[in-house]
């Protein structure tokens, strides 16, 4: 998702809390959080698992070629459509009775609603528009278009584990739905995870994922004290395994190298009830990380990294 939009402005200059990763995140990538200069040295290997968790297994993309964030007023949005919130009966596995809901960033058709998308909603701690049309690449492969893609490839990664999956938007809905609802959707489903997935538009040189963790807030309908430690737990363990699948390193300019950052102005987080992260998966304005998010091949391990650490996280 790009800095620019209603829930994602540039970060004020602040120094970065630096807290260190799990002990599986530095026993799975000794040093990979160290910096930029490792992203280099890793490049796109890592597709081993060497974590002693359950791994999720990989399937190619569907045959068909499948692409490929916030309450006040949430009966302005369109409601979800059956397919939104609802999946086939999941398989039995290791993860047979448990809920995710996937939250594919902005929507394909946001751009041709902007009266709609530009509503104002409340998020707890102040009111922001109710989505964005999100980033592209500079050749236009959009955001949208990349989250859906990804979140099919978990989908079916997760339901192979035996989980019910749900998404909060599959192209299936005129525009969003609006953050609020976002969140709304995944509180509903009493998910046990919830992972919400962008790319990011920032500056040329700029590059690496980043996992956007929700930080204590308590104002309004938004109250995330109960869910920041496990939160924490699910996006350490997405950015360990995103790591390791993708050989992709952490952001090179905003979590101070880290890989995590914590944020209390979006809606998205703020309103869930149950433990949500966002993952800014690269950044689709620096032709490098471009090359990444344009290829299916990367999008699978993509999708196969986020859906490991959703495994771990929900075996403990």
């Amino acid at each position: 998702m790009s800095y620019v939009g209603p829930d994602f402005e540039p970060p004020r200059p602040r120094r970065s809390r630096r807290g260190p990763l799990t002990v599986a995140l530095a026993a799975l990538v000794p040093g990979a959080l160290l910096g930029w200069l490792v992203y280099e040295t890793v490049g796109g290997s890592g597709d081993g698992d060497g974590s002693g968790q359950a791994t999720v297994r990989s399937s190619p993309p569907s045959a068909s070629g499948a692409p490929t964030d916030d309450g006040k007023e949430p009966s302005a949005s369109p409601a979800p459509t059956a397919s939104s919130t609802s999946a086939p009966a999941p398989a039995s596995g290791p993860l047979k009775g448990k809920v995710v809901v996937i939250d594919p960033g902005h929507n394909p058709e946001n751009f041709q609603h902007p009266s709609e998308i530009n509503r104002k909603v409340n998020i707890g701690t102040n009111w922001k528009e109710c989505d964005t049309t999100g980033t592209s690449t500079n050749d236009g492969y959009t955001e949208a278009k990349f989250t859906l893609d990804v979140a099919h490839r978990m989908r079916t990664l997760l339901e192979e584990q035996g989980a019910t999956v749900k998404l909060t938007q599959d192209a299936d809905r005129p525009y969003g739905p609006c953050v609020d609802e976002r969140a709304r959707i995944g509180n509903e489903a009493k998910a046990d995870a919830v992972v919400s997935v962008h790319a990011d538009g920032s500056g040329v040189g700029n590059r690496g994922f980043h996992v956007i963790l929700p930080g204590a807030v308590h104002a309004g309908a938004a109250d995330t004290r109960a869910i920041v430690a496990p939160s924490r737990d699910l996006g350490e363990r997405v950015a360990g395994r995103f790591v390791a699948v993708t050989g992709s390193a952490p952001s090179n300019y905003v979590g101070d190298g880290s890989g995590l950052v914590t944020r209390k102005d979006l809606g998205g987080l703020n309103l869930s009830t149950v433990p949500k992260v966002f993952i800014e998966c690269g950044n689709m304005r620096d032709s490098k990380d471009a090359a990444l998010l344009t290829s299916g091949a990367w999008r699978q391990k993509a999708a196969q990294g986020i859906s490991e650490g959703i495994v771990s996280f929900l075996r403990g």
